[in-house]
């Protein structure tokens, strides 16, 4: 209960819960703080240290995300490591290792020191590395790189660079959010004006909302902010403020042109930061959201040199995402996929014969089944519809190439490997929301060494976020009130 409440131990010595226990049960002892710190807190963490330990050995590819945090109520950095993997059974886990200690400067040379201890920690092989989810800084690359981990940068720190350069960081955007902020600042440090502003809303027969101020390390908390603005444009106008903040016709016209921008990097940061994401869905994603910026960008001349600069930005960042091996194998591995969502057939065409080869080394020394041409690609199953933007172009384009995927001709000894993919991908594509991982669970006879591949590739996460939820709890234990925690090693 104390840990996942993050109350504090001196919760059980406190007199209301002392209080209450005598009620539940009044011939139970309370444990006191000492004694959970000294007996009950080792023996579950040794129990629990164990049993991950036994899980993490039967592993053969693992996936890692990584961040650092700093406390802003004392000097304290912690470093995060959290694990994903795929078991024999097809079942996905996902555990927390270390939310460790990170004294001292946060260099390169000290970032692959500390991955290195954490992976001694729990005697995991760097062999048994697949990749490690990290952000864009330079500490943190370095640092992997000197490790010699593979890693990736996590795609939703990537969006919010992408929409940073893209638009808010424009001259007119920028002056019209600095003033929102100020007019959003005015009346949360006015209790009278923003009592007035919420008698105007109940005479407007609006919802009475407060406005949302945005968080400067989330372009999202822009989005929000332009958002309850415009929902509030009336009942702001008939306020007057007295310092005579306000927005001209021009930017609240700027801003309903941001957010329509916006919209889809939203959508695609929540689809992204979701727990059951992964490097799968990275390709097809990118894909669809430059799709939606080309179409808006021919619809709507109106928005100019914001939807252009933005989308320039998103190929650029972007650009590498289909020649790289981790998302192109987990796209074509991935039955919702299969590849159909490359923006360049030679892309595809070189994944398809990557993947054959890869394929091919791992292809079992047991008879395979006889290397018969491929079914006929069957009509592809509607998906589901969707008043999202970006749902709806994903469907649009799997239908325009479902028909012509397909696996190049190999010729001995790779063609019992290629036939087999081949054989895959001319099945039909599942459903946008069915589960890839129950798919390989039915399949895995059928098609017994693509399991093997969809194993490893499909575990990959393909943003950091796990280990940034972590410290989002870390900030409600380490508060200002408890500013003075010791860490211990584990």
């Amino acid at each position: 209960m104390l840990a996942l409440t993050n109350l504090p131990l001196s919760f059980v010595d406190s007199v209301g819960f002392r209080r209450f226990m005598k009620v539940v049960e009044p011939k139970y002892d309370v444990p006191s703080r000492t004694t959970k710190v000294r007996t009950v807190i080792p023996e579950v963490h040794y129990s629990v240290k164990k049993h991950v330990s036994s899980l993490l050995c039967n592993a053969p590819f693992i996936s890692f995300t990584t961040d650092i945090w700093s406390s802003s109520v004392s000097a304290v950095s912690l470093i995060s490591q959290t694990a994903r993997w795929i078991d024999a059974d097809f079942q996905p886990h996902s555990i927390m290792l270390h939310a460790k200690e990170f004294s001292g400067s946060h260099t390169g040379q000290a970032n692959a020191e500390k991955f290195e201890e954490m992976f001694n920690t729990w005697n995991i092989p760097k062999e048994a590395v697949h990749v490690v989810l990290r952000d864009n800084a330079k500490n943190i690359i370095k640092g992997m790189d000197e490790a010699e981990l593979p890693s990736l940068p996590c795609v939703a720190h990537t969006l919010q660079l992408t929409v940073n350069e893209g638009l808010l960081a424009q001259k007119a955007v920028s002056d019209a959010v600095a003033i929102g902020r100020k007019i959003v600042g005015y009346f949360q440090h006015s209790p009278l004006a923003y009592s007035k502003l919420q008698d105007i809303q109940t005479d407007m027969h609006k919802p009475v909302k407060r406005l949302a101020q945005n968080v400067p390390t989330r372009w999202n908390g822009t989005l929000y902010l332009m958002r309850s603005l415009i929902e509030q444009k009336q009942a702001i106008g008939v306020y007057r403020t007295e310092n005579k903040l306000r927005l001209s016709v021009n930017q609240w016209s700027l801003f309903e042109k941001a957010i329509k921008l916006l919209e889809p990097f939203e959508e695609l940061t929540r689809q992204v930061s979701s727990t059951d994401s992964s490097a799968a869905d990275v390709i097809p994603a990118i894909t669809t959201l430059l799709r939606v910026l080309e179409e808006d960008c021919e619809e709507d001349r109106g928005v100019g040199s914001m939807n252009h600069t933005l989308l320039q930005v998103a190929r650029r960042r972007f650009a590498d995402i289909e020649r790289n091996s981790l998302y192109s194998f987990a796209s074509i591995l991935d039955p919702r996929y299969k590849g159909c969502y490359f923006s360049e057939e030679s892309a595809a065409r070189e994944a398809k014969t990557m993947l054959v080869q890869e394929l091919q080394q791992t292809f079992d020394a047991e008879p395979q089944a006889d290397a018969e041409e491929p079914p006929a690609q069957k009509p592809r199953r509607e998906q589901p519809s969707s008043s999202s933007c970006l749902n709806r172009m994903l469907a649009e384009i799997a239908e325009g190439r479902a028909s012509s995927s397909h696996c190049t001709r190999r010729s001995a000894p790779l063609i019992a490997a290629a036939m087999q993919l081949e054989t895959y991908l001319a099945e039909n594509l599942l459903e946008r929301d069915a589960n890839p991982l129950k798919y390989w669970t039915e399949e895995r006879e059928k098609f017994s060494s693509l399991a093997k591949l969809a194993r490893k590739y499909l575990l990959a996460p393909c943003s950091s976020v796990e280990s940034e939820r972590l410290f989002s709890s870390v900030a409600h234990i380490l508060d200002d009130t408890r500013n003075r925690l010791v860490t211990v090693s584990t």
